[in-house]
Formats: structure tokens, C-alpha cells, sequence
């Protein structure tokens, strides 16, 4: 139990925005994957490459800030994951190859 009460009351626990943040955006990343369902004519290629490039730029962001937001950093991999797949499934079908 030390151990969960530590956690609470660490800097990066769920008394703080550096937990709370990066659970929030989880739902990004649920909802890229969510649109890997969908046809390649209904994925928005610019917000897709906005989306990945926000994750990007977040990635170094939370490596950089101390304490070190690895919940963070990971929730951003997912994406930059998540973005990337649907961005080659939208470039594949635009030219012409099969998805």
C-alpha cells in the first residue's frame, strides 16, 4: 500500500495535471484507432498530418520537462503510431493502390 500512497502524493500522480493531461489525451490516440476503420476517403489527410505532428512535438516536450512525463511520452508514441498508419492508408488508396 506504500507503494500506491507514494504514488498519490508524487509529482507526477493523479493529484497533479502531469497524470491528468496525459490521460485526457489518451482519448486521441482511442480515436485514431477507432478511424482505422474507417475507408480511406473519409480520413482527412491534413488533420491527420496535424495530429501527428502535434504527437511529435509532445513527445520531446514530455521527455524534456522535469519531472519526466513518461505517461506522456508514451500516450504520444501510441499516436504518432495510431497518425502514421492512417496517413499511409489515406496516401496508399490516393495512389491507387490497394489498402
Amino acid at each position: 500500500m506504500d507503494i500506491v500512497k507514494t504514488f498519490i502524493n508524487s509529482p507526477i500522480g493523479p493529484k497533479t495535471t502531469h497524470f491528468w493531461g496525459p490521460v485526457c489525451n489518451w482519448g486521441i490516440v482511442l480515436a485514431g484507432i477507432l478511424d482505422s476503420n474507417k475507408p480511406p476517403e473519409k480520413i482527412s489527410p491534413n488533420m491527420t498530418t496535424v495530429l501527428l505532428c502535434y504527437s511529435l512535438m509532445f513527445m520531446r516536450f514530455a521527455w524534456k520537462v522535469q519531472p519526466r512525463n513518461y505517461l506522456l511520452f508514451s500516450c504520444h508514441i501510441c499516436n504518432t503510431i495510431a497518425q502514421s498508419a492512417l496517413l499511409m492508408k489515406v496516401i496508399k488508396y490516393r495512389r491507387g493502390l490497394t489498402v
